[in-house]
Formats: C-alpha cells, structure tokens, sequence
C-alpha cells in the first residue's frame, strides 16, 4: 500500500522519480547549494550512481513535485539498503528550490517520507527496530527547523574534514607491512575486511556483495589507482577506499581525493596502519593531480579516528547532524 498522496500548494504535482529526472534535479540542488552550503556538488552521473541500481525503487521510494509546465521544485526519497545491526536503516533526502519554500513543500515532502518509511520498516523487517534518519548540515536552518518541528531528535554528529596536499607528512613504515593500490582480485577480502572493521560504529551494517558493490566500489566515482591497501603476510590489515567526485572538480576548480572509506582490523590496531595508510593514499593523490583531500568522521567514533585526522593535518569545514525517529519492532 503506497504512502497516501502529498498535499501540496495548488497548482502542484507529485510523481515518483525517473532516471531522466536526474538533470533537473541537479540544478535544483545547484541553485539549493548557493543557500544551502553544503560544499557537496553532485554530477549527473553521480546522482544516477545512487539512484539507479539495484537497490532502490524509485517507482515506490521517491516522489518528484513539479509545477503546471514541468519545472522540478522539490524532491524526496527514502531509500533503505538491505542490510543493517541495530535497527534497519532508512535514509529521507530532500530539497525543495530556495525560490519555492516557506510554502510548505518541504512539510510535505517529509511527511511523506516520514510514512514511507514507517511502511518500508513494517513490510521489510517488522521484527527489527528502526530508524529513519535524515542528515542536515548546521547551515541549514529551514532544514532544521522542520526536523524539530516534526518531532525527530539529534542523534548525531558528522565532521567534514579536509586538508590541502602539500606539506605531506613523511612515508610511514611499518614493520612486516606492504602498501599496495587497491587491485579487483581483492575486492571480495576488503569487504570482508570493512564488515569486520566496523562491527562497533553508529549505523554500521554488514555490507553483501551487492551492496558493496552499489554503494561502494561500484560506483564510477571509485578511484582504485587512489585506493590503499595495508597487506601482511597477504592479507588485508587496512584500507582507504578513495573516490573523485567530478561535480566537485567542476564546481571547485581543484581535484579532491574523497576518503570515502577508511578502516583497520581490530587484532591490527595499535601499530600505526591508520596512519601509514593514509599517509601514502595522500601522497598517492598528490602525484595523481589531486589538490584537495576530504572525509567525514563521526563526532563520537569508538576507535579515535578524529584525533588520528586531525595530527595528519585535516581540519573540519562543515558539520552534518544525523536526526532520526526510532520505530520500535512490530513483531
């Protein structure tokens, strides 16, 4: 059974989501970005990466609100990927245009992602909790506003951190330990390494192999020659997985190395593989033309991962708040 329809200001339609929507919708989020600050700057072919594949239903999960003539004015979806820990996830983003808020689109929006989501826990995994969440960076006050008023509470605390690359720290070795380009054939063992590494963090969840390969390393923006391996004894210990985003190049005019995921086995840490992996996917990016390094760390992670950033040089630019409403099982 679909979410009941958007009440919407006269004059206004809702519809789900078609890949040829795409275009429309980044330049909604473009003119959105120059209120918004969000420093994110997505291509047509990233947003399409995240939207098109096997893991989502823009049929059921996503609605589009156009006007008369076709102009896209706001979008939501409300995407929940397969696997999860503690409660099962489902992840509402949105934007409405700057020139079409304060007309309540944006309340509609939410609620209705509110409900989906409500549905998707109840007919995917009623036997779990949930928890549906949305992400606002601190600049975006309408934003936030409406997640409060909607009765959703923080949860968390997001760090974007980046640095320039220059003055690189030096090579770090550690003993018994290669540094080496990701390569395809370990693809399936990184996984397996991630899924290990991160059995501790907020929001983690055991990554399949298709939503890996979706979410992660099958995007086109995955940079496999950027990408660092810690190998011991032919075995991954750590890994930075490293990404470009070219709606990020375009928008900024400098390339950025995207540490998208970073991680160390917990019978490795200790002994510096954190530090010795990142400093070589730097100084990797460096002589790949890149500029700019970025990543994001939870305010709270369990392993120290702030602190480590934070000596390598990155400093934090912006701050994105997780706010969720937590569902409790139905059966």
């Amino acid at each position: 059974m679909p979410p009941a329809p958007l009440t919407l200001p006269e004059g206004l339609t809702a519809r789900p989501i078609r890949p040829d929507d795409v275009p429309a919708v980044i330049e909604l989020l473009a003119a959105a970005e120059a209120v918004d600050d969000t420093g994110a700057h997505q291509s047509a072919e990233d947003l399409t990466d995240f939207w098109v594949n096997d893991l989502v239903d823009l049929e059921q999960d996503s609605r589009l609100v156009t006007t008369a003539d076709g102009e896209v004015v706001g979008y939501a979806t409300a995407i929940a990927p397969p696997t999860f820990r503690d409660a099962y996830g489902v992840h509402l983003e949105g934007r409405v245009h700057p020139q079409w808020r304060g007309r309540g689109i944006g309340r509609a929006l939410l609620a209705w992602q509110l409900e989906r989501g409500t549905q998707v826990h109840a007919q995917r995994h009623p036997e779990a909790p949930a928890r549906l969440t949305v992400t606002a960076y601190t600049s975006m006050g309408d934003l936030t506003a409406l997640l409060h008023r909607a009765g959703l509470v923080e949860a968390r605390w997001f760090f974007h951190m980046s640095r320039r690359l220059t003055d690189l720290p030096e090579p770090r070795a550690v003993d018994g330990v290669q540094l080496v380009p990701f390569s395809w054939d370990r693809d399936e063992e990184v996984r397996r390494a991630h899924n290990t590494s991160f059995t501790e963090h907020y929001g983690s969840s055991e990554r399949d192999v298709a939503t890996w390969r979706v979410m992660f390393t099958g995007q086109r923006a995955f940079r496999p020659d950027l990408s660092v391996l810690a190998v011991e004894d032919g075995a991954v210990l750590a890994y930075v997985l490293a990404y470009v985003y070219e709606g990020n190049t375009a928008a900024l005019g400098e390339r950025e190395t995207y540490f998208g995921q970073i991680g160390v086995l917990p019978q490795a840490r200790g002994r510096g593989l954190s530090t010795a992996t990142i400093v070589q996917a730097l100084r990797v990016a460096a002589d790949h033309d890149c500029q700019l390094a970025g990543l994001q760390v939870d305010s709270d992670n369990v392993t120290g991962a702030l602190g480590v950033y934070e000596r390598l040089g990155f400093t934090t630019g912006r701050t994105e708040v997780s706010w969720s409403r937590h569902l409790s099982p139905l059966a």
